[in-house]
C-alpha cells in the first residue's frame, strides 16, 4: 500500500510535468493522476487551468474525482502569518479529525504537533488516510469540519513551525 508522502510526491511530479495522465501500480495498488483542462466559457482567450485528478484503485475498480468547486482560501494572510505552514488535503475524500466519532481530536488550535504528528484522517474510498504535520510546531488554525469532504489541496490546518 502506498503512503499519503509517497502519493503526495507522485501528484507533485505529475503537476510539475508536461503529462496529461499517469499510471502507476504497485503492490494491487493501482493509482491514475489526470489532469483535466477547464476552458474558458467566454469569448475571450485565456489560459487553461489545470486541474489534478487523482484516482486510486485498490484491486476494485472505483473512482475519486475532484468536486467542481475551488478548494476554500486561507484566512487573509498578514506580515506575521506570512512564516505559517499550510497542511493541505492530499486527496478528495472525507475529513475525520478523530479516529473515531468517540474518540478526541487528534489536534487542536494551540496543540503541538511534530512533523509525524498525525492530525486528521482523510478517507478515500474506504480508506483511512492519516494525515501527518510534516513540521514541528504549534497549531494556529483548524480549517476543516470533522465529516466535511475535502478536496485537493484543500487547507485543513494552519501550524506556526517552531
Amino acid at each position: 500500500m502506498l503512503k499519503v508522502q509517497e502519493i503526495k510526491e507522485l501528484i507533485r511530479a505529475m503537476d510539475q510535468s508536461s503529462l496529461d495522465e499517469m499510471k502507476f501500480e504497485q503492490d494491487g495498488t493501482k493509482i491514475v493522476l489526470k489532469k483535466q483542462v477547464a476552458e474558458a466559457t467566454t469569448g475571450q482567450a485565456s489560459a487553461p487551468t489545470p486541474a489534478p485528478v487523482t484516482e486510486v484503485k485498490p484491486e476494485a475498480p472505483a473512482k475519486v474525482e475532484a468536486a467542481e468547486q475551488a478548494p476554500k482560501p486561507i484566512a487573509k494572510e498578514t506580515k506575521e502569518e506570512s512564516n505559517l505552514h499550510t497542511i493541505t488535503s492530499p486527496m478528495v475524500g472525507t475529513f475525520y479529525s478523530s479516529p473515531s466519532p468517540d474518540a478526541d481530536a487528534y489536534v487542536k488550535t494551540g496543540d503541538s504537533v511534530e512533523e509525524e504528528t498525525v492530525v486528521c484522517i482523510v478517507e478515500a474510498m474506504k480508506l483511512m488516510n492519516e494525515i501527518e504535520a510534516e513540521v514541528t510546531g504549534k497549531v494556529v488554525e483548524v480549517l476543516a469540519q470533522n465529516g466535511e469532504l475535502v478536496e485537493y489541496g484543500q487547507p485543513l490546518f494552519v501550524v506556526e513551525p517552531s
